[in-house]
């Protein structure tokens, strides 16, 4: 019987976390401190500028199209930007987090002067935490929020638009655009015809990337998905390094040793750890 309550619930990043290593999903995922009863999280200066741009961009989705620049981007920004501020953000001292910061606003800036897609019709999935069953019978939700559905008037369909903030591609063999494929399918009505990268640190548009095959995708997350569930229900989370740990699992390990400062609790209930 299906119950969301007790489902193995997988995302993008959440199979990032298990592919990366077991016990730093673990965690990540289902570790939960045992004073405030709250799972953990890390902040990093990459994970906060990422976090700031993302904000600043998505906002736009929400607001009528003549009404999305009426505000200058850049004073969004630096409203968005007292969130992860000094230590909230992971930064060891002013000169990191200034260097941090003017590549956000070059990001920023760069929008703001090449908005394509931006100032066309967006399409917003109605579900708060867009999610569906993967498996009923094997108790597996697929979940994940996806930045940007573009409306495509003319053939009444969507398109992906991931907006990314780091210096590297996405790998090819990422199961990213696969995930958010299989999400957008099943959370709203209309068809993906498309699927598009913005790599906003260097590229004044977006890319486009081969639609994935259906099928095929959810077999290759399904695999996944199953794993992840075993695991849980043999309560077996072993990084492959086990003497030392990784370099996925060692941070995280710090916050349950003592050894990270609790800076806040994010928008997902978690307690948010600096090193």
């Amino acid at each position: 019987m299906k119950d969301k309550y007790t489902a193995v619930w997988v995302s993008h990043s959440s199979i990032g976390d298990y592919l990366k290593c077991p016990r730093a999903y673990y965690l990540r995922n289902v570790y939960r401190d045992p004073k405030t009863n709250h799972k953990v999280s890390l902040m990093s200066p990459a994970l906060a500028l990422g976090q700031a741009v993302h904000e600043v961009i998505e906002s736009l989705a929400v607001l009528p199209l003549e009404e999305r620049f009426a505000q200058p981007l850049e004073t969004k920004f630096e409203n968005v930007w007292l969130e992860v501020h000094g230590h909230l953000g992971g930064f060891r001292d002013l000169e990191e987090e200034a260097k941090f910061k003017l590549r956000g606003k070059h990001m920023i800036e760069r929008v703001a002067k090449h908005p394509g897609p931006l100032k066309e019709k967006a399409i917003r999935i109605r579900q708060e935490f867009p999610h569906f069953w993967l498996s009923d019978e094997d108790n597996i939700i697929l979940c994940g929020k996806i930045d940007w559905l573009e409306y495509e008037e003319v053939t009444d369909s969507v398109k992906i638009l991931d907006f990314k903030t780091g210096k590297f591609d996405e790998d090819p063999d990422s199961l990213q655009m696969p995930i958010y494929f299989l999400l957008a399918s099943a959370c709203q009505n209309r068809t993906v015809s498309g699927i598009r990268y913005w790599y906003i640190d260097r590229d004044s548009e977006p890319v486009a990337v081969q639609l994935p095959d259906r099928e095929a995708a959810k077999e290759r997350v399904f695999e996944i998905a199953k794993r992840i569930a075993l695991a849980r229900k043999l309560g077996r989370f072993v990084c492959k390094n086990d003497k030392d740990g990784c370099v996925a699992c060692r941070p995280l390990e710090a916050i349950v040793a003592g050894k990270a400062q609790l800076v806040g609790i994010n928008d997902f209930r978690q307690d948010v750890y600096v090193l």
